[in-house]
């Protein structure tokens, strides 16, 4: 899309595959990040998960052009990152870990500024911001320095700031790092209604239950590969079937059976618990998103930092001045 003093006009490609990798090689100072690495997306929300030092920032990077790849191909809404980078950057927006806002300007200046910088006019520019700060509940602190926000606050800001020109596609490398409940869940209302829209979204986030509730694509990253890609029904599904645990008085799980979940099926695998020991208590587990992805990586999900990914400036993100 592309915003003008006028309207907002639809320039969405007919190209069904809004990411495509393949072969992708990346490495630093010897050590090679990511291992010939494919990925095809289509249109819609996609997370990306991985262990500590996984490279996921490394791949957004690369998708978003700011750091070229060593070998392989990437292409990006149909256009290569390496012959097509300056098209590419018109047509997508990213924010990175850390909110890349102006702490002395305050929050309407922010967006004017970058809008103007977009090359809108004056009136265009202070008209979207006000639309901008509407959209994220920030017209109340709209006069106010970015210095005085909150971390939710900021957040916001910077995904205005991402929108000043409405992308195709929008990546966000953990964009609720930091944040509270309160401001995660409206960050993710956020998402959720940028995606209605059309925008695909793509986000790295260490915050399972995150990828669960937005993405309609996960997929995992190890190894310097993508070790699994589908929906988190699919991802939970390789795990294995819902199991009925036996807990003793102490809590001790005791034996577990496999069911498949019917009211036939629960009734025969509690009653042969029964029979083994009728004071013991029982509970149905389902697979999560935790258990696919220690099955998957070996790793149990932590809400630490990629370390890896530090290789790269992370404030770089914001792409619109490259425009």
């Amino acid at each position: 899309m592309s915003y003008t003093d006028n309207t907002v006009t639809d320039n969405t490609t007919t190209d069904e595959t809004v990411i495509e990798v393949s072969g992708l090689h990346k490495g630093y100072g010897g050590t090679e990040v990511l291992q010939g690495l494919d990925l095809s997306l289509g249109p819609g929300v996609h997370a990306l998960l991985g262990p500590n030092g996984a490279g996921k920032t490394t791949l957004v990077n690369i998708l978003t052009t700011l750091v070229p790849h060593d070998k392989g191909t990437v292409k990006v809404l149909g256009m290569d990152t390496r012959t097509d980078a300056h098209r590419i950057r018109h047509r997508i927006s990213a924010t990175g870990q850390f909110a890349a806002v102006d702490e002395v300007l305050t929050g309407r200046e922010n967006l004017v500024m970058m809008a103007r910088l977009l090359g809108l006019r004056p009136r265009a520019a202070r008209r979207r911001a006000d639309e901008l700060l509407t959209r994220f509940d920030l017209e109340q602190a709209a006069s106010r320095a970015a210095r005085t926000y909150s971390g939710g606050m900021r957040r916001r800001l910077d995904l205005a700031v991402s929108l000043i020109w409405p992308p195709q596609a929008l990546f966000l490398d953990e964009p609720t790092t930091g944040l509270d409940t309160r401001s995660r869940l409206a960050l993710w209302e956020q998402i959720r209604a940028l995606a209605a829209e059309g925008t695909n979204v793509f986000l790295t986030t260490q915050y399972l239950e995150e990828a669960d509730q937005l993405a309609d694509q996960i997929a995992v990253l190890d190894g310097g590969r993508i070790v699994a890609n589908g929906t988190a029904a699919h991802l939970k599904a390789l795990v294995g079937s819902d199991v009925v645990r036996a807990l003793d008085a102490a809590g001790t799980v005791r034996r577990e059976a496999p069911t498949d979940g019917t009211a036939a099926d629960l009734a025969r695998v509690t009653a042969d618990l029964a029979a083994t020991d009728p004071t013991w208590r029982v509970e149905l587990h389902r697979p999560t998103l935790d258990d696919a992805f220690l099955q998957l990586t070996g790793h149990a999900a932590t809400d630490a930092a990629d370390p890896t990914d530090s290789a790269t400036d992370e404030h770089d993100m914001i792409l619109e001045t490259t425009r």
